[in-house]
């Protein structure tokens, strides 16, 4: 791999939308990703994964 410089993941909550970010720098660059779950859905996390990979499968 290169030598890029890349921090630990930090999980922040922000005041405006309380919702929880993963905070990753790489090198210069700051990724801040927000992660939220629908109140409506049907789909466990488990069964989520299983179709994604399912339909990862299917494309190969």
């Amino acid at each position: 791999m290169g030598s890029k410089k890349i921090t630990e993941d930090a999980v922040t909550t922000t005041p405006a939308k309380d919702a929880p970010a993963l905070v990753k720098k790489i090198d210069r660059t700051t990724y801040i990703v927000r992660v939220h779950f629908s109140k409506t859905s049907k789909e466990t996390m488990s069964d989520k994964i299983k179709r994604m990979l399912k339909n990862e499968i299917q494309q190969m």
